[in-house]
This record gives structure tokens, sequence and C-alpha cells, in this order.
């Protein structure tokens, strides 16, 4: 098993290893004291990891119930937040109980909130089972539902106990969810490690999976450590979501996954601040040939004019302005203010 301690001020574990799936009552116990614990997950994972996680949490005598909601984005809102609440309430969970989030980054997402504000806090456990949850949203705290306005515009920080990665899940997933995932392998590579992004040009990054997702969550981990709640470093790990969070809130969460619009914020961005000499050039040709070796896309139809309007209540805007995510190279990112009227223009290669 590999271990890595996250430091937050609610300090955790993750540990990846292939089959700890059928351990993680067992890890668990070790780490809480709950008598009742929920599991979280959709309509997708149910029918696949359910039932060997209740297993494993039965066997070391916990009262177990699930929450099912509907796979997809569309899920991420308020009204299935609501939903939960009524099986927690249900369950008669009290705050010495716990959540596991059994599933992709939408349902780390909202059973994290569920967590956090369910009884003012409650302790809960990720588990998992995308590669785009495994690399990046499982791990950090984020939690948090998308509103008519904006995506994860409500939300909280707040730690889990533990976060437990079974590689073996991925082999289960179908192409498109781990071409998916492979927009934040790609984002990691960008903004803080030119070797590791190398290593994904190669081509054969699915063939190194487990030390792929090591090498992500070590980097994610160690950003988190000096800004836990995104005050300064931690906005690095937002490149290509300013514009990829616009384009999937004009094709109202559907038709295009977060990796796809992430890869195509990435090259976007990429290209606009090559234009402004803010990038070392040939910058955004490199991330375009990575994102196609994995099956990303790297254009949409959508109009600038659409993607600038949409980015306005991006959650890093502030005042009148939005803080960007931009490359010097590949590697080595900063932030940069620009103004929400000057966006288009800045966009415009």
């Amino acid at each position: 098993m590999k271990t890595i301690h996250v430091s937050t001020g609610s300090p955790y574990d993750i540990m990846i290893e292939r089959g700890i799936l059928d351990n993680c009552g067992e890890i668990i116990k070790k780490l809480s004291n709950a008598e009742k614990i929920t599991i979280v997950t959709d309509t997708n994972v149910a029918p696949l990891y359910k039932w060997r996680v209740l297993n494993s949490l039965s066997q070391q005598g916990y009262q177990t119930t699930a929450h099912v909601f509907q796979a997809g984005e569309q899920s991420k809102n308020l009204n299935t937040i609501a939903d939960i609440y009524d099986t927690l309430a249900d369950f008669k969970m009290t705050r010495k109980d716990l959540i596991v989030a059994l599933g992709g980054g939408v349902t780390g997402d909202m059973a994290g909130f569920a967590a956090a504000t369910y009884l003012r806090g409650i302790d809960f456990v990720q588990i998992p089972t995308s590669l785009l949850a495994q690399v990046d949203s499982s791990v950090g705290g984020k939690t948090g539902v998308d509103i008519a306005q904006g995506k994860n515009l409500v939300g909280a920080f707040y730690q889990p106990k533990a976060v437990l990665i079974d590689p073996d899940t991925l082999s289960t997933l179908p192409d498109q969810f781990i071409t998916d995932g492979m927009a934040e392998v790609i984002k990691y590579g960008c903004i803080k490690d030119s070797g590791f992004f190398e290593m994904l040009a190669n081509g054969d990054a699915l063939e190194h999976i487990d030390d792929v997702i090591e090498t992500c969550v070590k980097i994610k981990r160690d950003v988190v450590n000096r800004d836990e709640k995104e005050a300064g470093e931690r906005m690095l790990l937002n490149f290509g979501h300013t514009l990829g969070h616009a384009i999937e809130k004009i094709y109202n969460y559907t038709g295009i996954t977060h990796g796809m619009a992430v890869a195509v914020g990435m090259v976007m961005m990429t290209k606009a601040s090559e234009k402004h000499g803010l990038t070392e050039a040939g910058t955004a040709y490199k991330i375009e040939e990575v994102c196609a070796t994995y099956g990303l896309p790297t254009t949409d139809d959508a109009s600038l004019e659409k993607i600038a309007e949409a980015a306005q209540t991006d959650k890093k805007t502030s005042g009148s302005s939005i803080n960007v995510v931009l490359l010097e190279k590949i590697g080595r990112s900063f932030t940069k203010k620009v103004a929400i009227s000057d966006l288009l223009d800045f966009i415009t290669p």
C-alpha cells in the first residue's frame, strides 16, 4: 500500500492499493468510532461496488445504508443534497457517524458537502472510483454543488477522514471516463512538473496508471498543504478550469464532460497568453499534442463571446477582475488578474 499524508488543519492519509475496497471497513474502523455509515453513490457505480463496500463495513459491525442518486453532473445540485439529508435523517445518523463517498467527482463533491453541513459537520471518507476523482477531486477537501449561475458556486472546504484509492476500479470504466480523467493528469504536468508532462507525451501513461495516480496526488497534496483554502498557490490547480467551467455551463453540463472542457480551456488560455507574450511560444501546441494523444478535444464550437460571458460568474472572480491561471512554460505556472471587461479581448488569439 502507498500512503500519502496530507498535513492540512485536519490531517489525513491517502491510501492507494489494488483491492482496497474489500478492506475499507477494517481501515475505517481504525479511524472512526461511528456506529452507522451511509454510502453515497450513483446509479453507475452502485451496481459495481456498492455491495462490496457494504459487505466490508458490515463485517466490522457497522449499521449501513446507501443513498443512490442518478449519475451525471445534472444531479449535482441542492435538490440532490436535500434528498441525501433525508436519507441521513431517516437513518438517524448522529454527529459521530460517517458518510462514505463512493464514486466519481460528482459523488465526492456532494457527499462531502452533505457531510460538511449535516448536523453542522460529520465525518466522511472518500473512495473515488473514477480517474478524475482519484487524481484530483477526492484530494484537498473541496466540496460543493452547482447552481444555475455556475459550477461549484455553493460549497465548503471540508477535509475527509481518509481517501482510499483502488486503481482496479478503473478497469470497469468506459473509455470516455479514462479520457476525461486524463485532462486533470495533463494539467498537473502543465502547472508543476515538466518531466511528468514529457512522460505523458510518450503516450503510455495508462500502462503506468498506479504511478500516475501517485504523482498527481503528491503534487496536489503539496499544494494543498501550503494553501488549504485557495488563498494563493492552490489557484494554480484551476489551470484550464475558468474557460472549461464556462464551456460546461454553456452546454448546461450535457454533451461535453468536465475533462473535455478543461482540455479545451487549457489550450485556449495558453494560446491567448502566448499572444500576449506571457507564455513561451509553442507551449499551446505541446498541450494540444498530448491532449490529442489521449483522445481529448482542444477546440469547441461555442463562441468566444459566450465563453467570456459565462466565465464572469467563475469562483475566481474578485470585484471587477478575474484570476486566470497561465503558464510561463510547461511546468511553471502563475496567476494573473484580468479585468472582466477585458476577458474577451484577452482570450481572443
